[in-house]
Parts: C-alpha cells; structure tokens; sequence
C-alpha cells in the first residue's frame, strides 16, 4: 500500500466526517446536481452548501464546473481507496486483538470451572 500523506488522509476523514458531506456524495453518486439543488435538497443556505462542496472538493472527493451562473458538482475522480486500505488493516489489527482477547477470556473461565470443581469435592 502506498503510504499517503497525513494532511490527505485528515482532508478525506474530516470530509467525511460530517452527515451533510456524506449525503452530498450519496446524492452526487446517483446524479450530478448544481449547489443551490443541492442546498434545497439538503435544506440549508446556499452560502453553507458552497462551504461543504469546498471541504469536498478541497479532498477531492467532488469537483465542480461553472456553466454561466451555474455550478454543477460531480463525483471526483479520486475514490477512497486508501482511506479503505488504512481502515482495513486497521480492522484486521482489532480483530486479531479481540480474537486474542476472547481466548483469554475462555482461558479464564476454564480456569475459574476447574478452581470450582476442586472446591466442592
């Protein structure tokens, strides 16, 4: 995996990071939509939905195109896979700590039924 840079890796979570830039990029996923479509669609100002296209575009994950008094926002040509690749590894590590954790736990409880046993005899 290709190591990306910490400032790209914060532009894309931190776009992410909040409902609106989501459902923005749930929207323009099934089709391209000009900010003020998108505002009412969102039900916020226009001057707040500039705001989230601009935190969108600036991670790459939207771009825009202005036709007359227009601005049109698609999908951007960069996906996250990265972002997944990290998220990944990250779930592996997790998992693995939980499997070794859940063999401690059964260790214990095994240990804790044998201590039983001997105490009732």
């Amino acid at each position: 995996m290709v190591q990306c840079s910490q400032t790209h890796f914060d532009a894309s979570f931190g776009a992410l990071s909040d409902a609106t830039r989501r459902g923005v990029l749930e929207q323009l996923g099934r089709a391209d939509a000009s900010i003020t479509a998108l505002a009412e669609r969102f039900h916020i100002t226009l001057t707040g939905m500039k705001k989230h296209v601009g935190v969108l575009e600036k991670a790459g994950l939207v771009s825009t195109e202005k036709v007359g008094r227009v601005r049109t926002c698609k999908l951007g040509r960069r996906a996250l896979e990265e972002e997944a690749a990290w998220i990944e590894k990250h779930r592996q590590l997790w998992a693995a700590r939980f499997d070794e954790l859940d063999m401690v736990v059964e260790e214990l409880k095994q240990n804790e039924k044998a201590n039983g046993r001997k105490k009732r005899k």
